[in-house]
Parts: C-alpha cells; sequence; structure tokens
C-alpha cells in the first residue's frame, strides 16, 4: 500500500463504528480514573494494567479472549464508574476520528454491587449525553444456560430506552459453548416489542449460528465471517440486505483466522454483500480503526473510495434514524 494512502486513512475523521464493546474498549488512562474515583486499587504500572486487559499472543479460542474482561468489568459496577466510563470512551472515539458509534455493554454484567439493569443502563445514557458524539448504546444479552430472566429484562430496559440513548439489542459471549438457536424467545420478544437488534454469529460457532441469526429476524450481525463457509448463506445474506460487521483484528487474535488475508473480506465485498469494519473490543486487540482500515487496505489492495464506502455502509446500517444518516453521510462525503 502506498505511504499516501495511509497518510489519507490517517486524516479520517469521519469513521463509523458499530461494533465496540465497552469493557473491551477501556483505556489505561480511564482505567485508573474509574479506580480513583471508587476507590478502588489497582496496579499503577501501565505495563501492568495493559497485560490485565490484553489478549496475549497465541490465545487459543474465543473463551480464552473472554477472560481479558474480567479486570475491567471490576470498574464497571457503579453508577459513577459506568457513566464516566461511557463518557470517557465516547470522548476518546471523537478523538479517533470517529464522528457516530454504537457503543455495546451487557447491563446484567454489572449487577455485583447492588444496581439493577435500569440503573446501569440510565448511567451509561448520562455518559455518553456528556459527550459529543453521536451515537447510541447497544444492550447485550449473554450466551448462558440459566440467565434467560436476566435476557428478558435487557429486552425490558431497552424497549424502555428506546431512542432515548438505546438504539437495539444484541446476543454476546461464547458463542460455541451456547448456541444462538438456544436464544430464539428472547428475539421473539424483542420483535413483539419493537425492539431492533444484531446478533453475534458466525465468529466461534459455524455458518448455523448465522442461519438461525437471519431466522430470528436479524438484519446485522455481529462477525459472520464463517457465513463464507456456505455460498448458499452467501446468497442469503446478499438477497436479504444484511450487514458484516466484520472485526478483523480480533478474528486473528481468537484464532479463527491466522492473519487478515485469510478473512473472506475482500470475497463478500465482490459478490455485493454490505460489510463493516469495527475493532470490536479495541484495548483487549490493541488496535484502533484507522489501523484496522490500513490493516485490511493492505491486505487486499482496497482504494481509498473502497474505505469511504465501508464507512457509507455502516452508518446506513446503523440504527440511526433516517436523520443523523443523511446527516452523518454528508459528513463522510465531505457535503
Amino acid at each position: 500500500m502506498s505511504e499516501e494512502l495511509k497518510v489519507m486513512i490517517k486524516k479520517m475523521h469521519n469513521l463509523v463504528e458499530l461494533h465496540i464493546h465497552l469493557d473491551g474498549a477501556l483505556s489505561i488512562n480511564s482505567c485508573k480514573e474509574l479506580a480513583a474515583i471508587q476507590n478502588i486499587d489497582i496496579p499503577t504500572d501501565d505495563n501492568v494494567i495493559r497485560g490485565m486487559m490484553e489478549v496475549p499472543p497465541g490465545c487459543r479460542d474465543l473463551n480464552e479472549f473472554l477472560t481479558k474482561f474480567d479486570f475491567s468489568g471490576s470498574l464497571l459496577q457503579t453508577e459513577v464508574g459506568i457513566k464516566t466510563a461511557v463518557k470517557n470512551l465516547a470522548n476518546e472515539l471523537l478523538e479517533q476520528g470517529i464522528i457516530y458509534a454504537e457503543i455495546r455493554f451487557a447491563p446484567q454484567l454489572h449487577l455485583t454491587k447492588g444496581l439493577t439493569q435500569d440503573e446501569v443502563v440510565k448511567a451509561a445514557i448520562e455518559g455518553m449525553n456528556e459527550s459529543k458524539l453521536k451515537g447510541s448504546l447497544i444492550l447485550c444479552c449473554m450466551r448462558n444456560d440459566n440467565n434467560n430472566d436476566a435476557n428478558v429484562e435487557t429486552v425490558k430496559v431497552a424497549k424502555k430506552y428506546l431512542g432515548n440513548g438505546v438504539c437495539a439489542i444484541d446476543l454476546a459471549g461464547a458463542e460455541g459453548l451456547f448456541k444462538t438457536k438456544n436464544f430464539e424467545n428472547i428475539f421473539a420478544y424483542a420483535k413483539e416489542l419493537g425492539v431492533p437488534f444484531t446478533i453475534h454469529a458466525g465468529e466461534a460457532d459455524g455458518p448455523s449460528s448465522v442461519y438461525d441469526a437471519i431466522t430470528f429476524g436479524a438484519k446485522r450481525i455481529g462477525h459472520g465471517v464463517r457465513a463464507s463457509e456456505d455460498p448458499e448463506l452467501m446468497k442469503l445474506i446478499k438477497a436479504k440486505n444484511i450487514t458484516l460487521e466484520v472485526c478483523p483484528t480480533s478474528n486473528i487474535c481468537t484464532s479463527i483466522y491466522e492473519q487478515i488475508s485469510d478473512m473472506p473480506i475482500k470475497r463478500f465485498m465482490d459478490e455485493g454483500i454490505n460489510i463493516t469494519i469495527n475493532t470490536d473490543d479495541p484495548t483487549v486487540c490493541n488496535i484502533k480503526l484507522k489501523d484496522e482500515l490500513i490493516n485490511v487496505a493492505e491486505a487486499f489492495d482496497l482504494t481509498y473510495e473502497d474505505l469511504v464506502q465501508l464507512q457509507l455502509n455502516a452508518i446506513n446500517a446503523s440504527f440511526a434514524d433516517n436523520k443523523t444518516k443523511i446527516e452523518i453521510m454528508k459528513m463522510i462525503l465531505g457535503e
């Protein structure tokens, strides 16, 4: 890739991030602030904190990857912690040239100090409102075999704040251990309430998980890269105009692929499937969106126009209202 293109990407200030997890995105500075305001003792050495959050080389799979969220999760159990974390992340994204983002997290994972899911979400919305970043929150239901009530509560809270800080729900967690098909009732309930959703699928689990997500009514799929293993599924995704939230470095970290050039990114693009490029967990994966775009452009010989189209794909697939979509589109196109 040319140095000129690399410089152009570095100067981009009109980026869209659709797939980023709050607890996988806390910066070291934010962690220190969260610890200080909550009187939590954490190491003072930045390298030690980084080691607690960043996935090491040779990570075996998604299950090992998910252990890296324990430390950040411990800092997100109070209203002030959640509010501050969301505000800090939103401001950091703005500094990185991101103008619209949908930040996701699972309210049920922030209850160890007595908060309710409603209180967790209210605090997160307050944090978003204290930043100038345009965007909203996606509330994650979690894959488990004994948390149906908690997932139902997440859908109810999403409905309560839909359009007022919350834009959708998701299903996250150990995809290979807890199959997508087992959560059909959650998304049937979301459809009944009119709550939009994206679903993690086709990452640690194969094409069948993507089929299940589409059957539930998902218009977006988190990751979705394993769909490339099934040509008929690829046709279905294109026919239904479903968008894949591709997270390249994350998929390397979880050992789904050895390198980005092994991924089906260019194949998806060539076959007319809408994809977006995202960081997933920028701190855990040690990646920022501009660097993600550089890596993808280098691996597949993409042009600057290709990268602009990826940003347009993202805002078109976002859960934003039409007014916001038009506004962001104009910014992306420099109008």
